[in-house]
């Protein structure tokens, strides 16, 4: 295939929401109708016992939400179609920050009781920072719930987007009938004994058709006429162009659950969705229509076989085609690799990939050569931006439970912190470990995976440090000096790099104005090529 020609077919993009809102369901139903699934799992369901196939992990299965970015790859019409499920819980933000970067566009989850909540908001920072497209899936209409156009005006207040629906509900809660297709004019009726792919359309010729008031009554019939005039004259036409910008938000209607007003938002999102897009390194963009392979470690799981304990790190294709046996430059490491066995996923399957195109996620079995935000070349000297790990919260010495299987936990612990659900910092004197994360969930599943996948049995003693500084200046005296002074609120990275464990607020900046020489850095984003 050539290049141009793969590049117009790919839609690379992430599901986010709030949890709990639908994410992981709305997810099994889009394999579902690619075809990539024969049978979609009920998150959180006891009736049935497949789980979701993006919650892959034992602890995902058993809790029901996700604690990981899925990275999911399939067919869809004549598009190939990558989807980023990412973990809506707020502990787990920083993977979902890291998987925006690794995406075109989105699809945000709303759920119709609920209304926008907190998380929600923080994903469309991140979002708004980059511009990024975004579709808006408004879920569960089947249930009593929210006006919906005071859900679309919350929407545009909180989120700071403006929005335009493409389809509206006839009704909602236990008195849904389904949606009104306002980009093609045609009726899609609700039926929740119906779960398959198959869709009631009805096609019309306009509002004013008299089968919309044979099919919806004339009551509900002329309550759409009302609505939807006032859509007209309320809302901006949609403007593909402002889509894309970031700008203006197309908004669906439908159950996930019930498999309902997922077929029009994906049809339209194959539409309009923007085809992989460049980005940006320490030296110049890149497009991905240059001829030379391009790409950067996005993610990092280890154990995603635990019968096999593989390390996978997911490439972002930025530029270029990759091929499999062909040496690649690993910029960090100053040496060229080649990968015997790439792998697209559809969750934990994964399938043998011989080339890869701009878009396309693919994973690379690692030995320890990768770490978030490596970058992978031809051969140019660049390193892609805007990748970088978060000063954490929460702070935890580790306390092992059984000297016997030290070994396990240390290997344990650098996988785990490699991977990005949290991080790592050895301070001295006494090799004492401490991990840092943005939420206590994380510190469950740290324990859970350490003793599950490595045999090692911890327990985690909290400390009151307030924040953590990765520290840089060019005058190696003021930073002995430092390290001196603060020895014991200062400790290595997993990387070898110093922080200051910041007892308090007012501490961290008494050492700024006492050490003016010393940068403090709440993000990793400072290391540069050596």
């Amino acid at each position: 295939m050539k290049l141009e020609d793969a590049i117009k077919t790919r839609k690379t993009f992430a599901i986010i929401s709030h949890p709990d809102a639908g994410k992981t369901t709305l997810t099994e139903k889009l394999l579902l109708f690619g075809g990539a699934i024969q049978v979609a799992g009920a998150v959180k369901s006891n009736k049935i016992k497949k789980t979701a196939t993006s919650d892959f992990m034992e602890i995902e299965k058993q809790r029901g939400i996700s604690v990981a970015t899925s990275v999911m790859s399939f067919p869809y019409r004549d598009k190939t179609i990558n989807i980023l499920d990412t973990p809506g819980h707020k502990d787990f933000a920083e993977d979902t920050y890291r998987t925006l970067t690794a995406v075109d566009s989105v699809i945000l989850v709303i759920d119709c009781v609920k209304g926008v909540e907190e998380q929600t908001e923080r994903l469309m920072e991140v979002c708004r920072m980059r511009d990024t497209p975004v579709i808006v899936f408004i879920n569960k209409m089947d249930r009593p719930g929210r006006d919906p156009f005071d859900l679309l005006d919350e929407l545009e207040e909180k989120l700071d987007i403006r929005v335009r629906p493409l389809s509206w509900p006839i009704n909602y809660g236990p008195d849904f009938k389904g949606v009104y297709k306002l980009y093609d004019q045609s009726l899609n009726i609700f039926d929740a004994s119906k779960t398959t792919v198959a869709e009631n359309i009805i096609e019309t010729k306009g509002l004013e058709d008299s089968r919309i008031d044979e099919v919806l009554g004339k009551k509900d019939a002329n309550e759409l006429r009302e609505n939807v005039e006032l859509i007209d004259g309320v809302y901006d036409a949609f403007d593909n162009k402002e889509y894309l910008a970031g700008k203006l938000a197309p908004v669906f209607f439908g159950s996930a659950l019930n498999n309902f007003g997922i077929k029009e938002m994906l049809d339209t999102f194959c539409e309009i969705a923007p085809q992989p897009q460049g980005r940006t390194t320490n030296t110049r963009p890149v497009k991905p229509e240059e001829k030379k392979f391009s790409g950067f470690v996005f993610k990092i799981h280890a154990n995603i076989d635990p019968n096999h304990r593989d390390r996978i790190a997911f490439v972002r294709i930025v530029s270029g085609e990759f091929k499999r046996n062909t040496f690649y430059y690993h910029v960090r490491l100053g040496k060229n690799v080649k990968f015997a066995n790439p792998a697209t996923f559809l969750a934990s399957s994964k399938s043998l990939v011989e080339e890869a195109y701009p878009g396309d996620v693919v994973g690379l079995y690692d030995t320890g050569n990768f770490k978030i935000g490596d970058t992978l070349t031809e051969g140019e000297e660049m390193l892609y931006q805007g990748i970088p790990s978060f000063s954490p919260e929460l702070f935890r010495e580790v306390v092992n439970k059984d000297p016997m299987k030290t070994k396990q936990l240390q290997k344990g612990l650098q996988q785990l912190t490699e991977e990005g659900v949290a991080q790592l910092f050895t301070r001295q004197p006494g090799n004492i470990n401490i991990v840092g994360t943005v939420g206590n969930l994380q510190f469950e599943v740290i324990q859970y995976r350490l003793l599950n996948e490595y045999g090692a049995v911890v327990e985690f003693k909290p400390l009151g440090y307030h924040m953590a500084c990765w520290m840089t200046s060019d005058k190696p005296e003021k930073m002995e000096h430092f390290i001196r002074v603060k020895s014991s609120e200062v400790a290595l990275d997993k990387d070898g790099n110093y922080v200051f464990l910041a007892p308090s607020a007012w501490m961290l900046d008494r050492a700024r104005e006492s050490y003016p020489d010393i940068q403090f850095h709440k993000t990793s984003e400072f290391k540069t090529l050596a």
